[in-house]
């Protein structure tokens, strides 16, 4: 039997990069469903402790999905999750951001004006890439 999988990133801050990278990918942040939490907390299911508020928007605290616009089929959720501890080793895993037709560049340029910061340019035969890190450290790719 063939597993599926969503990809799970450890954040200070889950709704604030779910943001950001939502806009970096051309991806949708999952909406929050406000009447469904409210019924776990009077059902006493969750607390308010459970919950914060994101854009004026009722949401869990503990993290915020983002999905292709295309829904799971196209490619799989990223959840961004609420951790307590800091970031403090380098990324074992990261994304690497094709940008098929578009300029890869235009892209990288976009990224950084939003926060992201460079670390390296690589290559590899005919394959180039910038290396940037997130606005919470995590690294990405991105490519043609």
């Amino acid at each position: 039997m063939a597993y599926t999988f969503q990809v799970t990133v450890d954040s200070a801050t889950p709704h604030a990069l779910a943001d950001w990278w939502a806009e970096a990918l051309g991806w949708e942040v999952e909406p929050s469903d406000e009447e469904f939490i409210r019924e776990m907390i009077a059902a006493g299911r969750a607390t308010e402790e459970d919950t914060t508020t994101h854009r004026g928007v009722l949401v869990w605290k503990a993290g915020q999905g983002i999905r292709h616009p295309e829904g799971l089929e196209r490619a799989p959720r990223i959840l961004f999750q609420l951790i307590e501890e800091p970031k403090t080793v380098k990324n074992r895993m990261h994304l690497d951001v094709r940008t098929g037709e578009d300029d890869p560049r235009a892209l990288v340029e976009r990224l950084l004006a939003k926060g992201a910061v460079h670390l390296h340019e690589g290559n590899q035969g005919p394959s180039v890439w910038t290396t940037l890190a997130d606005p919470e450290g995590n690294e990405l790719c991105v490519s043609h």
